[in-house]
Formats: C-alpha cells, sequence, structure tokens
C-alpha cells in the first residue's frame, strides 16, 4: 500500500466521526483507532536524556534567553510557514545513514515531492516527501526522537 494512501486514509477518518477502521489488501493490514482503550500513561518511550531536551542544534536559526519568551508572544502561537507533520508513528531520523548529510537544512530551498526525512516504523523507513515547494525554516524534533502520528516535524515557509 502506498505511503500517500495511508496518509489520505488517515486524514479521511480523523474528519470523520468514524471511530475505527480495519482494511486488508493482500498481505498488508491497517487497523486505525481515533482513541484507544488503553489509559494514555500506558503510552510512555524509555527516552534519554539529551533527547529530552528542546532542539538546540544547528537547525535553530534564533535562540531566546528564558526571559525573552512569552507566553502571549505570536510567534509562539503561529509559526512562520506552513506546518508539516508526521503521517506515522515511528523514530525521526534527519538523514539516509548515520554518516551522511541531512536530508534538509534550515534555509534550504526545497520543491514538492522532495525528501524532508524518513520516519522508521516497524523496520520500514518510510521517506516524507514535501508536498508543496518552500523554503525550510525550523525542523521541530531531533535527530533519532520518537515521533507521534500529527507531531510537527518541520515548519516550511512556502513560495
Amino acid at each position: 500500500m502506498d505511503l500517500k494512501l495511508v496518509k489520505q486514509l488517515l486524514n479521511l477518518i480523523s474528519e470523520s466521526d468514524v471511530d475505527e477502521v480495519a482494511i486488508e489488501e493482500g498481505d498488508f493490514k491497517i487497523k486505525v483507532k481515533k482513541k484507544s482503550d488503553l489509559p494514555a500513561q500506558s503510552f510512555q518511550y524509555n527516552i534519554p536524556a539529551q533527547a529530552q531536551q528542546p532542539a538546540q542544534s544547528a537547525h535553530n536559526t534564533t535562540s531566546a534567553s528564558p526571559g525573552e519568551a512569552k507566553a502571549g508572544d505570536s510567534s509562539e502561537a503561529k509559526p512562520d510557514g506552513d506546518v508539516v507533520k508526521s503521517p506515522i508513528v515511528g523514530t525521526f531520523y534527519e538523514a539516509p545513514s548515520p554518516d551522511t548529510d541531512p536530508f534538509v537544512k534550515v534555509g534550504d530551498q526545497i520543491e514538492a515531492g522532495d525528501t524532508l526525512c524518513i520516519v522508521e516504523a516497524m523496520k520500514i523507513m518510510n521517506e516524507i516527501e514535501a508536498e508543496f515547494s518552500g523554503t525550510i525554516q525550523k525542523i521541530l524534533v531531533n535527530n533519532g526522537s520518537p515521533v507521534e502520528y500529527d507531531q510537527p516535524l518541520f515548519i516550511i515557509k512556502k513560495d
């Protein structure tokens, strides 16, 4: 099954009143539930201490001291660009392998169809592609970090 088809399916389900869908196509099976039967605290990750800190790497173009950012800041409320979200739960990778350059960096000009990152799910490497052209404004996730479905990954200013 195509990743784009899975994205479309998830979007359709999220916008509908349907709570659960199961689809089988050959040996591919997918089951989507809007709400889990398990309590929320049961979904915890064992995240290393360095990954728990906010992304303060070369991806960020500016850094604010604790006194500069205010809860009512309009820049925090509305990002300068469009947010690209994770279509699946998995692990975020910024490069195809540890010894290669990242797919994109802050300031990079991208075209629709360019690979932005990889989200690994169950040993399958899913390339996340840009759906529009623009400039990378911010990378919101650290390399190797777990990501949830619909979690913001990038902020891209459309051309």
